[in-house]
């Protein structure tokens, strides 16, 4: 049975483009619950898909026409055209689908002329990956209608390769790991070294927990320096302690790290090789005792990134130690940093308590109200029609 915001779909796409869409398909956005910037470090990270999607709509053309629209905005038509598309002229939403069509035909894939229609109720700016999520409804359409038959580790490489050469955001691989191989009720504990995936159960529910994902409304882009200079940090550390990647530092090299490295890039390397540890912790916790044993990693994670890898803001940091002062048992930021969302594993029955206390607390400080909501473990990117 085709669900209604599918069927609304399908018509928007037939008034914008005079025809039904070829089908549709939706990729959602992420939580990570914890493991910040250590993918591009070749380490470990626990993300998982949530109940927010984007979907695209999508009609193959017969030339190389691209036509892009979307339901937001007042943006009207974009128009491209598949044989002209050049890294880092794109703008807006449209230089993810158009990055994955260009990621493409790198990989030697002749993608045909397409109309596309976007929907989304990822929220824009707020670390849960909104980007990536179109990427991967885009790339799960494109590999359908042009029959590439690619599975869900070459669609993460291209759909990477599109974030980092054509966005130019140097992102890794957490984010369309956890939109494309998401499971409903699991976290995706992924070693970004090989791409191995175990799916771990999360099931905050049943624990009777929430968790909560505090929207600060300050916008970030990965495509700005701050991201770059923290990825820059890390390799200048790999490559002065003589190791492929930060993934191969463990927690007892770090005394001698301290006497190689100056403190700046000590701190930055100090977050990725704890930050590793915390998240093995946090998988075995799962495993032997469920997800009320993991509040204090969520916490030391939040510190860790705040005082070594400083990418929190005085926005995230409210809404942590608020939430943990109203009955939280663990919060964090979440997402690349500098803006964004933090998340709170708080008791159902402390729920409305710690949203009136974060509310309260950024009207006190002057802050834009925050957007509240709660976010399950979710299937990854399918095709619905």
């Amino acid at each position: 049975m085709t669900a209604p915001a599918t069927t609304d779909l399908e018509a928007r796409f037939h008034a914008a483009f005079g025809r039904q869409p070829d089908g549709v398909w939706q990729a959602p956005g992420r939580v990570n619950l914890i493991g910040e910037h250590t993918d591009y470090n070749e380490g470990f990270v626990l993300p998982f898909a949530i109940d927010r999607t984007a979907r695209v709509a999508v009609g193959v053309r017969p030339d190389s026409t691209i036509r892009l629209l979307s339901t937001y905005g007042d943006q009207g038509i974009t128009t491209a055209d598949t044989a002209s598309l050049q890294p880092g002229t794109a703008k807006g939403w449209t230089k993810y689908p158009l990055g994955v069509i260009w990621s493409l035909q790198q990989r030697g894939i002749d993608v045909p002329g397409l109309d596309l229609l976007l929907d989304s109720d990822v929220p824009l700016g707020a670390g849960l990956s909104s980007s990536h999520a179109i990427e991967c409804a885009a790339i799960s359409a494109l590999n359908d209608l042009t029959g590439a038959g690619m599975g869900p580790e070459d669609m993460v490489l291209a759909t990477q390769r599109a974030e980092n050469d054509f966005v130019g955001a140097p992102t890794g691989i957490m984010d369309q790991s956890a939109s494309l191989r998401g499971s409903k009720g699991h976290a995706v504990f992924l070693d970004c070294r090989d791409q191995s995936v175990q799916l771990v159960p999360f099931e905050a529910e049943a624990a009777g927990l929430v968790l909560l994902v505090i929207d600060t409304k300050v916008s970030h882009s990965h495509a700005d320096g701050g991201y770059a200079s923290r990825r820059a940090s890390c390799e200048l550390g790999a490559e002065v302690l003589g190791v492929k990647a930060l993934r191969d530092v463990t927690p007892g090299d770090l005394e001698e790290a301290s006497g190689l490295l100056d403190e700046v890039t000590f701190r930055r390397v100090r977050h990725v090789v704890t930050e590793n540890d915390r998240v093995l912790q946090t998988v075995e916790l799962l495993g032997q005792q469920g997800p009320s044993a993991i509040g204090a990693l969520l916490d030391a994670s939040h510190a860790s990134m705040r005082d070594d890898f400083e990418i929190s803001c005085a926005e995230l940091d409210l809404a942590a130690d608020t939430s943990r002062a109203n009955g939280a048992i663990g919060a964090r930021m979440t997402g690349g940093g500098f803006g964004g969302a933090a998340i709170a594993l708080t008791p159902a029955s402390e729920e409305q308590q710690v949203r009136t206390a974060v509310v309260r607390a950024f009207a006190e400080a002057g802050y834009t109200a925050p957007d509240i909501f709660t976010v399950t473990p979710a299937a990854g990117a399918m095709r619905l029609v």
